[in-house]
């Protein structure tokens, strides 16, 4: 605040009295208050002001202010106090909102909307393919079938509440700096509803509200994956004084699968392959989540990690119809033990490979190619 003087931050001038400053202050503090005014410097100006208001509004302190300066009152604790956390308002929520709310500062009861429930439903991995159909069991709160939500018993009357006469509402009255100001709040006798329950529903007790137990029937659309959820809009808990209903959301969990993996819209299979099926080339059957295996065939010399798609046995498209692909992926094994006729076998193809090699180096035929494929059916027919 530096050396700023108190009766410019007020915009006043050194003989107006107590009434004068104590408009200018509010004026100057609805302007700079932190809930009205959010720009930058807003709140260190608010606090200037409450600052210079604190040394005038008091006349000890405004004389000495007038005689020494800021040092005059310093010395009594004046202008060295910390000023952050104090609210000349009595709090920024109630005071402040009888001045920028509505004119009477009503606060009515208020419709409020019913809780939202969650329930877990797990899936086969087929159902969150192509979509299922479930029934799940709720216990919610529902309005009372005996009063209908109403509280008192049936055929009963209401009386009206002689705390706020049936208005709902009640006056208090709050002393700040600027006088004393009336505000209206929910009456705590009625809890704003204006009436008294004389006999409450024997159900329900008076609150209105039971907990029954429904089953509902959930459609899960094709599709999904783990950790969605599907919401059924009105499916939650009832709400209070004409508050909507809140929504149940289901959340999906999936079982993986033996075979299959899933990658977006595509299905992924892994393909085992032995090394002569890889080198020759081989027939496949490969399991689709239709139930009808597809023929695949793998062209000589396949490499490990090759890819191969079958288009449109994938995943259905969530919200539309098209289906991703299934993509099968060569795994080559080799295997990790061999019989004697193996063995044998092997190394008869490797020596083959190497009299090849020899032969090519030579820049001679390769030859043996014949040989070297009679050898592969005699590996693949060993390996099965």
């Amino acid at each position: 605040m530096a050396n700023r003087n108190y009766y410019d931050l007020l915009g006043v001038g050194r003989g107006v009295g107590e009434e004068d400053i104590r408009k200018a202050f509010r004026k100057k503090a609805m302007e700079f208050h932190p809930d009205r005014n959010k720009s930058a410097g807003a709140e260190e100006k608010f606090k200037e002001i409450n600052e210079a208001y604190q040394v005038l509004s008091d006349p000890n302190k405004r004389a000495q202010y007038d005689q020494f300066g800021k040092a005059g009152v310093s010395a009594n604790g004046g202008s060295d106090r910390p000023f952050d956390g104090f609210d000349v308002f009595g709090g920024f929520g109630d005071i402040f909102d009888s001045f920028f709310g509505d004119r009477t500062g009503r606060r009515s009861r208020q419709a409020q909307r019913g809780s939202d429930l969650q329930h877990r439903v797990v899936l086969s991995f087929e159902e969150s393919v192509f979509g299922a159909e479930r029934e799940i069991e709720l216990n919610r709160l529902e309005n009372c079938g005996v009063c209908s939500g109403a509280g008192n018993a049936p055929g009963t009357s209401l009386d009206t509440c002689n705390t706020c006469k049936g208005k709902g509402q009640v006056r208090r009255a709050q002393r700040s700096v600027f006088g004393q100001f009336t505000q209206v709040i929910t009456c705590s006798s009625c809890q704003g509803r204006g009436t008294i329950i004389k006999t409450p529903c024997s159900n329900c007790r008076g609150g209105g509200k039971e907990r029954k137990t429904r089953k509902i029937a959930v459609t899960i659309p094709a599709g999904v994956e783990s950790g969605m959820q599907v919401r059924l809009s009105g499916e939650g808990e009832t709400g209070s004084d004409g508050g909507g209903t809140g929504n149940l959301y289901v959340y999906i969990e999936v079982r993986e699968h033996q075979f299959f993996e899933r990658d977006g819209s595509d299905l992924v299979y892994v393909l085992p392959v032995n090394i002569a099926e890889a080198a020759l080339g081989a027939l496949k059957s490969i399991p689709t989540l239709d139930g009808k295996n597809e023929d695949l065939k793998l062209p000589q010399g396949t490499q490990p990690g090759t890819e191969f798609r079958i288009k449109g046995k994938g995943v259905p498209h969530l919200n539309g119809n098209r289906r991703g692909d299934l993509r099968v992926m060569v795994d080559i094994r080799v295997p990790g033990s061999l019989d004697d006729r193996q063995r044998e076998l092997l190394q008869e193809l490797s020596q083959s490979f190497a009299n090849s090699s020899g032969n090519s180096r030579k820049g001679g035929s390769s030859g043996g190619g014949e040989e070297e494929k009679g050898i592969f059916d005699k590996i693949k027919e060993a390996l099965g």
